[in-house]
């Protein structure tokens, strides 16, 4: 029996990341204090314990620095195998997302990717990542 995929809940915290992805754009926390990027939101920089983050537009291109394929999920609505990686982006990010567009095979560690958005039903856009064109 197919599942849908479950929904993310946005909070006050994760708000402004949410509606960057519904204009079509990655944003990230950004440190007013030490200048390092924050993935995923946080109430305080884990870097520098500076209350001033702020959201700021990244660019969407990037390498695959890590990554594992899924075979069993433990959540309904996941098909698997499916990849999972951590994305180094120029800006000196580093963020968290699915690989899609490629079978997991393909997938390698220093792979150059782009993010995409598809729309999850009833949600709004998600953001993924795809082999960069």
């Amino acid at each position: 029996m197919d599942h849908p995929s479950p929904a993310p809940v946005p909070t006050p915290l994760t708000a402004p990341y949410w509606e960057a992805c519904r204009r079509g754009e990655l944003a990230l926390q950004r440190c007013a204090g030490c200048g390092r990027f924050v993935h995923f939101p946080e109430p305080t920089c884990p870097f520098c314990e500076s209350a001033e983050l702020a959201f700021e537009r990244v660019g969407g291109r990037g390498t695959v620095h890590t990554f594992t394929v899924v075979h069993r999920s433990f959540l309904p609505g996941f098909a698997t195998p499916y990849t999972v990686a951590w994305i180094d982006l120029p800006e000196g990010a580093r963020v968290f997302g699915d690989v899609t567009g490629c079978p997991p095979e393909r997938v390698r560690i220093g792979m150059p990717v782009e993010v995409h958005f598809t729309d999850l039903e009833g949600f709004g856009p998600l953001p993924h990542w795809r082999p960069a064109s």
